[in-house]
C-alpha cells in the first residue's frame, strides 16, 4: 500500500513540476530570449530553485540543481546541455517521502534567424531530453521527450522584451497528456549598467489529462553583473492557480567566456 502511494503522489509531482525545467533563458527568467552567446564563444550557468505546492493533504517540495553549458556553433546558432540534479520530498498522510538523482538531461540548439534591430529579433529552438532519470523515484519521464520553441525579443531601450510560442511531445510513462503547449512573456527592465528588473508570466498545457486548469504563473527578479563576464541572479515565482507550484525561490551564477 505505501508502494502504491509512493508511485500515485511522484506521478503527482511529475505533472505538476516536469516540463517546467524544459526552458531556461536569463535566470531567473523562463522566457527565453533569442539572443546567442557568438562563434567560439561558450557560458556556463549553475542555477538553484526551491519549488513548493500544497494541495488536498499533499505538500511537494522540490530542489532543483541546474548546471547548463551553451556554446555557440556560428555566430547564430548555440547548442545547450542542461544536467540536472533534484531533491524531492512528499508528505502526505503523516508520512515523509524523500529522493534525491539525476533527472532528465536536455540538449537544445537555439537558431537565430532573423535579427534587425527597429523590428526584432527571432529564434527557433528544438529541445530533446533524454530518460536520464529515474522514472521510478519520480525523477524523469521515463521516455525521451522533444519540442520546439519559437522565441522573438523586440528591445525598446531601456526595455527589452521577450515571447515564446512553445510545443512539447511529452512521452511519459505516467499516462500523462503527450501534447503540451506553452506560451510566455518576459521583460528586462535597465535600471543601471550593472543591475536589470526583470519580469515573467506564463502558462502552459497541464500535463494531467483530468485537468483543464492549466498552470500559470508570475515571476519577478534581478540580474546583477558583477563583471563584463559574470552575472549573478534572484528571483521568485508565484503561482496564478492552483495547478502551479504556490511559490519557488530562485537563484543563479553565469559566468561568459
Amino acid at each position: 500500500m505505501k508502494k502504491c502511494l509512493l508511485n500515485l503522489f511522484f506521478g503527482v509531482v511529475l505533472s505538476i513540476f516536469v516540463l517546467s525545467t524544459n526552458v531556461f533563458a536569463a535566470h531567473p527568467l523562463i522566457t527565453d530570449d533569442a539572443g546567442t552567446v557568438g562563434a567560439g564563444k561558450a557560458q556556463v550557468e549553475f542555477n538553484l530553485e526551491y519549488s513548493s505546492h500544497k494541495e488536498g493533504g499533499i505538500k511537494e517540495s522540490i530542489t532543483d540543481l541546474n548546471a547548463i553549458l551553451t556554446y555557440g556553433i556560428k555566430d547564430n546558432i548555440d547548442i545547450i546541455l542542461t544536467l540536472p540534479y533534484q531533491f524531492i520530498k512528499i508528505e502526505a498522510e503523516g508520512e515523509t517521502f524523500k529522493e534525491n538523482g539525476i533527472s532528465d538531461v536536455s540538449l537544445e540548439l537555439k537558431w537565430r534567424f532573423y535579427e534587425q534591430k527597429d523590428i526584432a529579433t527571432l529564434a527557433l529552438k528544438p529541445v530533446l531530453t533524454l530518460p536520464t532519470g529515474n522514472d521510478d523515484k519520480g525523477l524523469g519521464n521515463g521516455k525521451a521527450t522533444f519540442g520546439l520553441y519559437f522565441i522573438a525579443s523586440k528591445e525598446i531601450d531601456p526595455l527589452t522584451l521577450h515571447l515564446n510560442l512553445g510545443y512539447i511531445r511529452n512521452e511519459n510513462k505516467f499516462n500523462d497528456r503527450k501534447d503540451i503547449w506553452h506560451i510566455s512573456l518576459a521583460s528586462e527592465l535597465e535600471v543601471m549598467k550593472e543591475l536589470k528588473l526583470v519580469a515573467n508570466v506564463g502558462m502552459e498545457r497541464n500535463t494531467d489529462r483530468e485537468s483543464n486548469t492549466h498552470p500559470a504563473f508570475i515571476l519577478g527578479g534581478i540580474i546583477y553583473t558583477i563583471t563584463d563576464n559574470f552575472d549573478i541572479d534572484l528571483g521568485i515565482k508565484a503561482g496564478l492557480n492552483k495547478a502551479e507550484v504556490d511559490y519557488a525561490l530562485l537563484a543563479g551564477l553565469t559566468y561568459r567566456f
